[in-house]
């Protein structure tokens, strides 16, 4: 688990995203598209097109940036609660 600070906010990318993309790439989208400062310490969230893997990119003040997270998910989940392992949540 990723020890997350509290005022730390999560941008969500509303389109669809080439999962192919690295850290580079997606804090580029982030810029352009979303407006916001990759480098900021918040977190942002990219998903594929059949909606069923997403990325996390999140730069935590580290010497090297990554991505944080990325992971599948049944998106047919009813209680929409996952971890980015698939495993559904109680």
């Amino acid at each position: 688990m990723i020890p997350v600070p509290a005022n730390t906010r999560v941008w969500l990318a509303a389109g669809v995203t080439d999962m192919r993309r690295g850290f580079t790439t997606l804090a580029a989208q982030a810029e352009q598209t979303l407006k916001q400062d990759p480098f900021a310490g918040h977190m942002f969230v990219f998903r594929r097109r059949r909606g069923d893997l997403i990325k996390i990119i999140w730069w935590d003040g580290s010497t090297e940036p990554q991505t944080a997270a990325s992971g599948m998910f049944d998106p047919s989940c009813e209680d929409l609660k996952f971890d980015l392992a698939g495993r559904h949540r109680a």
